[in-house]
This record gives structure tokens, C-alpha cells and sequence, in this order.
């Protein structure tokens, strides 16, 4: 079993792209019917992703 890489910073993008896992919307929105293989993959590419990015960031909190 391939375990989720949401760390709870669930947070896209303009580009629709979480700033916590690196996982596009539909990566996400399919993750619980995926089978492990393609999990495996999705979370490569979700790495890569946030590797481009710097990492993983903390949502920006705006006042209201």
C-alpha cells in the first residue's frame, strides 16, 4: 500500500497544484481509486513538483 503524500497543508495554486504534496487537483480528487503502481508514480511526479517549487510551503494567511 502506497500511503498518501498529503502532509495537510492542502493549499492549490494558480496553476492547480497543492503547495503541500505537489499533487494536481485530479492526482488528488483520483488518489483513492488508483492502484498502487500508479499511486507510486503520481507521488514521484508529486515530488518532483515540489522540488521545482522549493519545497513544500505553509498556505499564506490574509486578513479578512
Amino acid at each position: 500500500m502506497i500511503p498518501s503524500p498529503c502532509n495537510k497543508i492542502c493549499t492549490l495554486n494558480s496553476a492547480n497544484v497543492c503547495i503541500g504534496c505537489g499533487r494536481t487537483r485530479e492526482e488528488i480528487g483520483s488518489w483513492s481509486q488508483l492502484a498502487d503502481p500508479e499511486k507510486k508514480r503520481v507521488a514521484e511526479r508529486a515530488k518532483a513538483r515540489l522540488d521545482s517549487m522549493g519545497g513544500p510551503k505553509a498556505p499564506v494567511k490574509t486578513k479578512a
